[in-house]
């Protein structure tokens, strides 16, 4: 899609009530706008706002399928697959730095404005923080969840646990335990290993040794997008006290606690999970049951 066959999209008004999910439909194949750009799938209705999804690691915009579901036809949804993973998984892993220019390109091949809310989740957090941070004037509002931005205990040891780990990250014992701390449904089982195994070799060690020494960028004091920072309450702590520090690090930020649920709460509480992001997007209060962090 051009711009030019995009200025012709009339804008519609977005209803807030979230929307059924509709799992017996499927996404469009995956397009480029040229050979070295990544793919990705757009779904729902040109006139609404568009919102960038961005997968966790070990995964793909797979992930989302559930959302998708609940929120395309209030929202146009962009699900994309990370460098090394997925349809984009030919594409080696580089650098954030690197990502996020691939990204800035995603938001102006698909928006008429070259503006959209981003959405990310653990590695797709990260992500949207530092394209919120590096081109605010792409991004009109970010939620990010399960983000670290404190230094690890003992990184030495945990760098070594990722490199022990990495070759057995796609073996069936390691699948099924991140499939129980992913909240994966027992019947989206398959969908899940397909993804994860799509994952090229070495994306997992990359990425781990990159974001172990994560920092907030100093742009964040000055950025303008709305930035609504979430976690689990079951989270690990690391990343529930990385809530304020991400609320005090960006000048237009809050930072809400998902009752009951873990790292990857948009499996474990959807409907809320959906909910809160079609109110941040469209500004309109957040669901009462988030609490606000302390």
């Amino acid at each position: 899609m051009t711009k030019g066959q995009r200025r012709g999209v009339a804008a519609r008004s977005v209803r807030l009530p979230l929307l059924r999910p509709n799992r017996g439909t499927p996404l469009a194949p995956p397009a480029r706008s040229s050979p070295d750009a990544l793919s990705a799938t757009i779904t729902g209705p040109d006139g609404a706002p568009t919102c960038i999804l961005l997968h966790a690691a070990g995964t793909t915009s797979w992930m989302w399928q559930g959302l998708v579901g609940r929120l395309e036809g209030a929202v146009r949804l962009v699900t994309v697959d990370l460098p090394g993973h997925g349809h984009n998984a030919s594409r080696p892993w580089v650098s954030i730095d690197d990502t996020v220019l691939a990204l800035t390109q995603i938001i102006d091949d698909t928006t008429v404005d070259g503006t959209a809310h981003v959405v990310g989740l653990s590695l797709g957090g990260y992500l949207a923080l530092e394209i919120s941070a590096a081109h605010p004037e792409r991004v009109l509002s970010t939620l990010v969840s399960g983000v670290n931005v404190l230094p690890f205990p003992r990184p030495r040891l945990m760098r070594a646990a990722g490199h022990l780990m990495a070759p057995f990250i796609r073996s069936g014992v390691m699948l099924r335990a991140n499939a129980r701390s992913l909240a994966v449904p027992r019947e989206d089982y398959q969908g899940y290993v397909a993804a994860a195994r799509s994952m090229a070799k070495g994306t997992f060690t990359a990425i781990g040794e990159e974001l172990m020494n994560y920092r907030l960028p100093a742009a964040a004091a000055t950025c303008p997008t709305r930035v609504l920072a979430t976690a689990g309450a079951n989270e690990h702590p690391l990343i529930l006290e990385s809530l304020t520090e991400i609320a005090a690090a960006f000048s237009h930020a809050q930072a809400r606690i998902a009752p009951a649920v873990g790292h990857a709460w948009n499996g474990q509480s959807p409907d809320l999970f959906a909910q809160t992001v079609l109110a941040h997007i469209t500004s309109q209060p957040l669901p009462a049951e988030l609490a606000a962090a302390p």
